[in-house]
């Protein structure tokens, strides 16, 4: 021998498991894209003003908190689905995963309602005849 130490082969791992983990991942980075696409909505609203301004000064409205709601639970969407990607990793490693229905309907609930406050905004807003005449030229 050339006095080179053997290394043992390396353990297979269980693909199963790896496949779960990648599959965690790729939740918890979907929920992510879902918080950074709740802020830039809510910023959005919130500067929609500024795209199309008044012909005459009208007060703020409520766009503000509408748009404050969405980033607020974009932000939120942060640290609660990083909290549901560790425990959900400790579960595929402790295999004692069970689904949690509660998030999905938490969260269904949350875009629902804020959908629901768009709606209403929208519907609220005044129809201008002549902008919509100028913008379909």
């Amino acid at each position: 021998m050339s006095g080179e130490a053997i290394k043992p082969p390396t353990p297979r791992r269980n693909p199963n498991r790896i496949r779960d983990h990648l599959a965690n991942e790729r939740t918890y980075l979907a929920w992510m894209r879902s918080g950074i696409a709740l802020l830039g909505f809510g910023v959005l609203i919130v500067r929609i003003r500024v795209l199309r301004p008044p012909l005459a000064p009208q007060p703020p409205g409520n766009g503000w908190k509408l748009g404050l709601a969405f980033a607020l639970v974009g932000l939120l969407m942060v640290p609660l689905s990083t909290w549901h990607y560790f425990g959900v990793r400790n579960d595929i490693e402790e295999d004692t995963y069970e689904p949690p229905d509660r998030w999905v309907l938490l969260s269904s609930l949350v875009v629902l309602l804020l959908g629901a406050c768009v709606v209403l905004y929208v519907a609220q807003v005044p129809f201008d005849a002549a902008a919509a005449a100028l913008l379909v030229d």
